[in-house]
């Protein structure tokens, strides 16, 4: 039971609260390099993929970027990787800002595609801000059944 108080500090006569406590505080980096803030569009970058019996097809979200800054890739032959950049606005030194809440900086998004998808046939489009990749399949070869007759 000694080990509890020397646990959470100075906190011997105080209630424990979840919600206030902070647990990397003793780390010797401070909390707020954790999570880079050029990183943090990376964490914002919202990919739909689903399956239809054509192809496999992710759908982006990168409302303000122009397909010039997106770039579509397929490496290691079955890892469809799907990055950008969005840069920071330009400041103004007259302007005066209330409130910063858009995300800026790079992305990055892999996907593992199956045996299935035919990655030299990969097409990508971009309308509205919303990103467009289609990986065509491949169609699955049913097995040749050869019905063998039963002697007896």
């Amino acid at each position: 039971m000694a080990m509890i108080p020397s646990f959470f500090d100075n906190r011997r006569g105080t209630i424990f609260d979840p919600f206030t406590w902070e647990p990397f505080k003793d780390f010797p980096f401070p909390p707020s390099s954790l999570v880079s803030h050029e990183n943090s569009a990376f964490a914002n970058t919202r990919i739909d993929w689903k399956e239809t019996p054509e192809a496999h097809v992710f759908k982006a979200d990168l409302p303000g970027l122009k397909k010039e800054e997106v770039k579509v890739e397929v490496e290691d032959e079955r890892v469809l990787q799907i990055s950008g950049e969005r840069k920071v606005e330009k400041e103004d030194k007259s302007d005066t800002w209330h409130r910063v809440e858009r995300s800026s900086g790079k992305f990055l998004r892999r996907f593992r595609l199956p045996e299935n998808a035919k990655v030299d046939q990969v097409k990508a489009s971009m309308e509205n801000g919303v990103l467009t990749v289609t990986v065509p399949k491949e169609e699955v070869k049913k097995p040749d059944v050869k019905a063998i007759e039963i002697s007896g």
